[in-house]
Protein backbone atom coordinates (compact mmCIF):
# COMPACT_ATOMS: atom_id res chain seq x y z
CA UNK A 1 0.00 0.00 0.00
CA UNK A 2 0.59 3.55 -0.32
CA UNK A 3 2.46 5.73 2.26
CA UNK A 4 1.50 8.92 0.89
CA UNK A 5 -1.20 11.38 1.76
CA UNK A 6 -3.39 13.81 -0.19
CA UNK A 7 -3.55 17.12 1.41
CA UNK A 8 -4.57 20.96 0.44
CA UNK A 9 -1.16 21.47 -0.77
CA UNK A 10 -0.25 18.81 -3.10
CA UNK A 11 0.65 15.21 -2.51
CA UNK A 12 3.18 14.32 0.29
CA UNK A 13 5.00 10.67 0.95
CA UNK A 14 7.61 8.73 0.06
CA UNK A 15 6.86 8.63 -3.89
CA UNK A 16 8.92 11.89 -4.89
CA UNK A 17 7.11 10.81 -8.66
CA UNK A 18 4.07 11.61 -7.58
CA UNK A 19 5.08 15.30 -6.45
CA UNK A 20 6.32 16.27 -9.98
CA UNK A 21 2.88 17.41 -11.17
CA UNK A 22 2.73 20.16 -14.11
CA UNK A 23 3.96 23.73 -13.68
CA UNK A 24 0.42 25.01 -14.42
CA UNK A 25 -1.03 22.54 -11.30
CA UNK A 26 2.15 22.74 -9.39
CA UNK A 27 1.17 26.94 -9.06
CA UNK A 28 -2.31 26.11 -9.26
CA UNK A 29 -4.69 28.61 -8.75
CA UNK A 30 -2.23 31.58 -8.88
CA UNK A 31 -1.74 30.69 -12.30
CA UNK A 32 -5.66 30.36 -13.38
CA UNK A 33 -6.39 33.39 -11.64
CA UNK A 34 -4.84 35.29 -13.84
CA UNK A 35 -7.57 35.91 -16.36
CA UNK A 36 -10.29 33.76 -17.62
CA UNK A 37 -8.86 33.92 -21.07
CA UNK A 38 -5.54 33.12 -20.52
CA UNK A 39 -4.16 30.28 -22.18
CA UNK A 40 -2.23 27.87 -19.25
CA UNK A 41 -0.46 25.55 -21.70
CA UNK A 42 2.73 26.36 -24.03
CA UNK A 43 1.43 26.43 -28.07
CA UNK A 44 0.93 23.24 -29.82
CA UNK A 45 3.51 22.41 -31.96
CA UNK A 46 2.39 20.17 -35.17
CA UNK A 47 4.06 17.20 -35.54
CA UNK A 48 3.07 13.67 -37.14
CA UNK A 49 3.71 9.88 -36.23
CA UNK A 50 7.71 9.91 -36.55
CA UNK A 51 8.42 12.69 -38.21
CA UNK A 52 6.13 12.30 -41.20
CA UNK A 53 4.12 14.94 -42.97
CA UNK A 54 0.61 14.96 -42.60
CA UNK A 55 0.11 15.19 -46.71
CA UNK A 56 2.42 13.65 -49.47
CA UNK A 57 4.09 16.12 -51.27
CA UNK A 58 4.01 15.13 -54.96
CA UNK A 59 6.37 13.02 -56.52
CA UNK A 60 7.41 15.77 -59.02
CA UNK A 61 11.02 16.49 -59.97
CA UNK A 62 11.59 20.43 -59.70
CA UNK A 63 14.06 20.77 -62.78
CA UNK A 64 11.45 18.81 -64.99
CA UNK A 65 8.06 20.31 -63.87
CA UNK A 66 8.94 23.79 -62.79
CA UNK A 67 10.41 24.00 -66.27
CA UNK A 68 7.24 22.68 -67.79
CA UNK A 69 5.66 25.51 -65.84
CA UNK A 70 8.22 28.06 -67.42
CA UNK A 71 8.12 26.61 -70.51
CA UNK A 72 4.64 26.63 -71.51
CA UNK A 73 4.05 29.47 -69.82
CA UNK A 74 6.91 31.35 -72.13
CA UNK A 75 5.18 29.63 -75.38
CA UNK A 76 1.42 30.65 -74.55
CA UNK A 77 2.37 34.12 -74.10
CA UNK A 78 4.71 34.48 -76.86
CA UNK A 79 1.67 33.49 -79.22
CA UNK A 80 -0.19 36.27 -77.95
CA UNK A 81 2.74 38.66 -78.71
CA UNK A 82 3.30 37.33 -81.97
CA UNK A 83 -0.23 38.36 -83.55
CA UNK A 84 0.64 41.26 -81.78
CA UNK A 85 2.97 41.69 -84.21
CA UNK A 86 1.74 39.93 -87.12
CA UNK A 87 -1.25 42.57 -86.84
CA UNK A 88 0.61 45.63 -86.42
CA UNK A 89 3.32 45.23 -89.20
CA UNK A 90 6.41 44.33 -87.11
CA UNK A 91 7.52 40.46 -89.16
CA UNK A 92 10.99 40.04 -87.82
CA UNK A 93 9.66 40.49 -84.03
CA UNK A 94 6.38 37.83 -85.41
CA UNK A 95 8.45 35.63 -86.72
CA UNK A 96 10.89 35.42 -83.65
CA UNK A 97 7.84 34.88 -80.99
CA UNK A 98 6.59 32.03 -83.23
CA UNK A 99 9.86 30.23 -83.40
CA UNK A 100 10.53 31.19 -79.75
CA UNK A 101 6.88 29.63 -78.78
CA UNK A 102 7.73 26.55 -80.79
CA UNK A 103 10.71 25.97 -79.06
CA UNK A 104 9.02 26.76 -75.83
CA UNK A 105 6.32 24.16 -76.16
CA UNK A 106 8.36 21.45 -77.46
CA UNK A 107 10.80 22.53 -74.68
CA UNK A 108 8.17 22.11 -72.06
CA UNK A 109 6.79 18.56 -73.39
CA UNK A 110 9.94 17.27 -73.18
CA UNK A 111 10.20 17.99 -69.54
CA UNK A 112 6.61 16.88 -69.20
CA UNK A 113 7.59 13.44 -71.02
CA UNK A 114 10.44 12.78 -69.20
CA UNK A 115 9.14 13.64 -65.58
CA UNK A 116 6.41 10.76 -66.72
CA UNK A 117 9.20 8.22 -67.28
CA UNK A 118 8.01 6.83 -70.21
CA UNK A 119 7.52 8.51 -73.71
CA UNK A 120 3.97 6.28 -74.10
CA UNK A 121 2.88 7.64 -71.02
CA UNK A 122 2.18 10.95 -72.57
CA UNK A 123 -0.24 9.65 -76.01
CA UNK A 124 -2.02 7.06 -73.32
CA UNK A 125 -3.17 10.80 -71.03
CA UNK A 126 -4.96 11.76 -74.44
CA UNK A 127 -6.88 8.12 -74.17
CA UNK A 128 -9.98 9.89 -72.42
CA UNK A 129 -11.14 13.78 -72.68
CA UNK A 130 -11.90 14.71 -69.03
CA UNK A 131 -12.96 18.48 -67.96
CA UNK A 132 -12.46 17.46 -64.14
CA UNK A 133 -8.97 16.56 -64.52
CA UNK A 134 -6.56 19.25 -65.40
CA UNK A 135 -3.80 16.98 -66.60
CA UNK A 136 -6.61 15.34 -68.87
CA UNK A 137 -7.64 19.18 -70.15
CA UNK A 138 -3.56 19.93 -70.14
CA UNK A 139 -2.45 17.17 -72.15
CA UNK A 140 -4.90 17.60 -75.00
CA UNK A 141 -4.18 21.36 -74.87
CA UNK A 142 -0.51 20.41 -75.60
CA UNK A 143 -1.70 18.39 -78.35
CA UNK A 144 -3.86 21.02 -80.44
CA UNK A 145 -1.69 24.04 -79.53
CA UNK A 146 1.87 22.08 -80.04
CA UNK A 147 0.58 21.56 -84.32
CA UNK A 148 -0.79 25.01 -84.21
CA UNK A 149 2.70 26.93 -82.98
CA UNK A 150 4.30 24.53 -85.64
CA UNK A 151 2.94 25.44 -88.37
CA UNK A 152 3.05 28.98 -87.56
CA UNK A 153 6.68 28.87 -87.07
CA UNK A 154 7.00 26.75 -90.23
CA UNK A 155 4.99 29.11 -92.44
CA UNK A 156 6.75 32.24 -91.17
CA UNK A 157 10.19 31.07 -91.69
CA UNK A 158 9.73 29.18 -94.86
CA UNK A 159 7.19 31.83 -96.24
CA UNK A 160 4.95 29.09 -97.72
CA UNK A 161 1.30 28.87 -97.03
CA UNK A 162 0.78 32.18 -95.87
CA UNK A 163 -2.92 31.60 -95.28
CA UNK A 164 -2.29 28.72 -93.09
CA UNK A 165 -0.11 30.33 -91.53
CA UNK A 166 -2.61 32.99 -90.46
CA UNK A 167 -4.86 30.37 -89.31
CA UNK A 168 -1.83 28.67 -87.19
CA UNK A 169 -1.16 31.80 -85.53
CA UNK A 170 -4.51 32.88 -84.93
CA UNK A 171 -5.23 29.57 -83.41
CA UNK A 172 -2.32 29.50 -81.25
CA UNK A 173 -2.83 32.94 -80.66
CA UNK A 174 -6.28 31.69 -78.87
CA UNK A 175 -4.84 28.85 -77.15
CA UNK A 176 -1.81 30.83 -75.77
CA UNK A 177 -3.29 31.65 -72.31
CA UNK A 178 -4.94 28.61 -71.56
CA UNK A 179 -1.49 27.26 -72.16
CA UNK A 180 -0.39 29.93 -70.01
CA UNK A 181 -3.36 29.46 -67.17
CA UNK A 182 -3.95 25.89 -67.13
CA UNK A 183 -0.50 24.92 -64.95
CA UNK A 184 -1.48 27.03 -62.31
CA UNK A 185 -5.12 24.94 -62.16
CA UNK A 186 -3.02 21.90 -62.54
CA UNK A 187 -1.00 23.02 -59.07
CA UNK A 188 -3.65 24.03 -57.00
CA UNK A 189 -5.91 21.46 -58.09
CA UNK A 190 -3.62 19.34 -55.80
CA UNK A 191 -3.77 19.20 -51.56
CA UNK A 192 -0.55 21.51 -51.51
CA UNK A 193 -1.23 23.94 -49.12
CA UNK A 194 1.08 26.86 -50.71
CA UNK A 195 -1.19 26.06 -53.98
CA UNK A 196 -4.35 25.21 -53.47
CA UNK A 197 -4.30 27.90 -50.66
CA UNK A 198 -3.82 30.48 -53.70
CA UNK A 199 -6.27 28.79 -55.82
CA UNK A 200 -7.63 32.20 -56.90
CA UNK A 201 -4.77 34.31 -57.39
CA UNK A 202 -2.21 31.52 -58.80
CA UNK A 203 -3.60 31.88 -62.61
CA UNK A 204 -3.20 35.37 -62.48
CA UNK A 205 0.11 35.26 -61.39
CA UNK A 206 1.29 32.59 -63.66
CA UNK A 207 -0.16 35.23 -66.68
CA UNK A 208 1.85 37.95 -65.31
CA UNK A 209 4.77 35.64 -64.86
CA UNK A 210 4.43 34.27 -68.64
CA UNK A 211 3.56 37.55 -69.80
CA UNK A 212 6.88 39.18 -68.11
CA UNK A 213 9.23 36.03 -70.04
CA UNK A 214 7.65 36.67 -73.61
CA UNK A 215 8.16 40.42 -73.31
CA UNK A 216 11.59 39.71 -72.22
CA UNK A 217 12.07 36.98 -75.17
CA UNK A 218 10.60 39.86 -77.55
CA UNK A 219 13.26 42.32 -76.31
CA UNK A 220 15.83 40.14 -76.62
CA UNK A 221 15.27 38.61 -80.41
CA UNK A 222 13.03 42.05 -81.79
CA UNK A 223 14.70 44.97 -83.16
CA UNK A 224 14.34 48.33 -81.08
CA UNK A 225 11.98 49.54 -83.78
CA UNK A 226 9.70 46.82 -82.86
CA UNK A 227 10.08 46.82 -79.47
CA UNK A 228 7.57 49.08 -77.95
CA UNK A 229 4.74 47.15 -77.55
CA UNK A 230 7.18 44.12 -75.72
CA UNK A 231 8.28 47.37 -73.17
CA UNK A 232 4.46 47.80 -73.03
CA UNK A 233 3.78 44.44 -71.71
CA UNK A 234 6.67 43.92 -69.47
CA UNK A 235 5.48 47.10 -66.83
CA UNK A 236 2.13 45.56 -66.99
CA UNK A 237 3.33 41.88 -66.39
CA UNK A 238 5.75 43.30 -63.40
CA UNK A 239 2.71 45.17 -61.97
CA UNK A 240 0.32 42.51 -62.21
CA UNK A 241 2.85 40.01 -60.99
CA UNK A 242 3.75 41.93 -57.58
CA UNK A 243 -0.41 42.40 -56.58
CA UNK A 244 -1.33 38.56 -58.01
CA UNK A 245 1.59 37.75 -55.22
CA UNK A 246 0.66 40.07 -52.28
CA UNK A 247 -3.08 39.19 -52.90
CA UNK A 248 -1.99 34.99 -52.78
CA UNK A 249 0.02 35.72 -49.24
CA UNK A 250 -2.60 37.67 -47.75
CA UNK A 251 -5.60 34.88 -48.63
CA UNK A 252 -2.49 31.84 -47.59
CA UNK A 253 -2.72 33.68 -44.40
CA UNK A 254 0.36 31.51 -42.24
CA UNK A 255 1.32 29.51 -45.35
CA UNK A 256 2.37 32.65 -46.68
CA UNK A 257 5.45 31.92 -44.79
CA UNK A 258 6.73 29.27 -47.71
CA UNK A 259 6.43 31.86 -49.98
CA UNK A 260 8.89 33.57 -48.13
CA UNK A 261 11.00 31.69 -46.37
CA UNK A 262 13.76 29.11 -47.21
CA UNK A 263 14.79 28.42 -51.22
CA UNK A 264 11.51 29.39 -52.28
CA UNK A 265 11.94 32.84 -50.57
CA UNK A 266 14.79 33.21 -52.19
CA UNK A 267 14.14 32.49 -55.41
CA UNK A 268 10.98 34.74 -54.88
CA UNK A 269 12.63 37.86 -54.18
CA UNK A 270 15.28 37.41 -56.91
CA UNK A 271 12.14 37.18 -59.07
CA UNK A 272 10.66 40.48 -57.52
CA UNK A 273 13.65 42.15 -58.00
CA UNK A 274 14.81 40.84 -61.37
CA UNK A 275 11.31 41.77 -62.79
CA UNK A 276 11.24 44.92 -61.54
CA UNK A 277 14.73 45.55 -63.22
CA UNK A 278 13.91 44.31 -66.09
CA UNK A 279 10.70 46.21 -66.39
CA UNK A 280 12.44 49.88 -65.48
CA UNK A 281 14.98 49.41 -67.98
CA UNK A 282 13.12 48.19 -70.83
CA UNK A 283 10.37 51.62 -69.92
CA UNK A 284 13.28 53.87 -69.41
CA UNK A 285 16.02 52.95 -71.97
CA UNK A 286 14.38 50.18 -74.18
CA UNK A 287 13.41 52.31 -77.13
CA UNK A 288 16.70 53.61 -77.22
CA UNK A 289 19.55 50.97 -76.81
CA UNK A 290 20.04 47.47 -77.90
CA UNK A 291 22.14 46.33 -75.42
CA UNK A 292 19.59 47.56 -72.16
CA UNK A 293 16.92 45.95 -74.65
CA UNK A 294 18.79 42.70 -74.32
CA UNK A 295 19.87 43.06 -70.74
CA UNK A 296 16.01 44.01 -69.82
CA UNK A 297 14.93 40.94 -71.86
CA UNK A 298 17.29 38.48 -70.07
CA UNK A 299 16.29 39.94 -66.51
CA UNK A 300 12.73 39.41 -67.34
CA UNK A 301 13.41 35.86 -68.36
CA UNK A 302 15.30 35.12 -65.26
CA UNK A 303 12.37 36.75 -63.05
CA UNK A 304 9.67 34.77 -64.37
CA UNK A 305 11.93 31.40 -64.07
CA UNK A 306 12.45 31.99 -60.28
CA UNK A 307 8.83 32.99 -60.00
CA UNK A 308 8.10 29.17 -61.40
CA UNK A 309 10.94 27.49 -59.75
CA UNK A 310 9.87 29.59 -56.31
CA UNK A 311 6.53 28.53 -56.18
CA UNK A 312 7.11 25.46 -56.97
CA UNK A 313 9.49 25.17 -53.44
CA UNK A 314 6.97 26.76 -51.28
CA UNK A 315 4.83 24.03 -52.47
CA UNK A 316 7.02 21.08 -51.47
CA UNK A 317 7.70 22.96 -47.98
CA UNK A 318 4.27 23.49 -47.27
CA UNK A 319 3.78 19.94 -47.92
CA UNK A 320 6.26 18.28 -45.82
CA UNK A 321 5.76 20.63 -42.91
CA UNK A 322 2.50 19.82 -40.79
CA UNK A 323 1.72 23.13 -39.63
CA UNK A 324 0.65 24.40 -43.07
CA UNK A 325 -1.98 21.73 -43.51
CA UNK A 326 -3.11 21.62 -39.52
CA UNK A 327 -3.27 25.40 -38.90
CA UNK A 328 -5.35 26.49 -41.91
CA UNK A 329 -7.68 23.17 -41.62
CA UNK A 330 -8.41 24.50 -37.78
CA UNK A 331 -8.74 28.55 -38.78
CA UNK A 332 -11.42 27.53 -41.54
CA UNK A 333 -13.35 25.38 -38.60
CA UNK A 334 -13.35 28.27 -36.48
CA UNK A 335 -14.92 30.24 -38.72
CA UNK A 336 -17.49 28.17 -39.83
CA UNK A 337 -18.09 27.44 -36.09
CA UNK A 338 -18.28 31.67 -35.64
CA UNK A 339 -20.49 32.08 -38.14
CA UNK A 340 -22.94 29.45 -37.34
CA UNK A 341 -22.97 31.48 -34.11
CA UNK A 342 -23.38 34.48 -35.43
CA UNK A 343 -26.44 32.97 -37.92
CA UNK A 344 -28.18 31.32 -34.51
CA UNK A 345 -27.52 34.55 -32.53
CA UNK A 346 -29.24 36.78 -35.70
CA UNK A 347 -31.98 34.34 -35.72
CA UNK A 348 -32.77 34.05 -32.13
CA UNK A 349 -32.49 38.03 -32.11
CA UNK A 350 -35.33 37.77 -34.82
Amino acid sequence: MSTSDVTRDGVRGERPGREAAPEALRDGPKKQRRGRGEAIVPPAEFRSYYGRPVIKAPAWEPRDIAGYFFFGGLAGAGSVLAAGAQLTGRRTTATAMKVSSLAGISLSTALLIHDLGRPGRFPNMLRVFKLTSPMSVGSWLLAGYGPAAGAAAGCAVTGWLPRVGSAATAGAAFLGPVVTTYTAVLAADTAVPAWHGAHRELPYLFASSATAAASGMALVLAPVRENAPARCAAVLAAAGETAATKAAERRLGVVAETWREGKAGRLLRAARFLTAAGATGAALWGRRSRTVAVASGLALLAGSACTRFGIFAAGIASAEDPKYTVLPQRERLAARERAAKEGEATGTGG
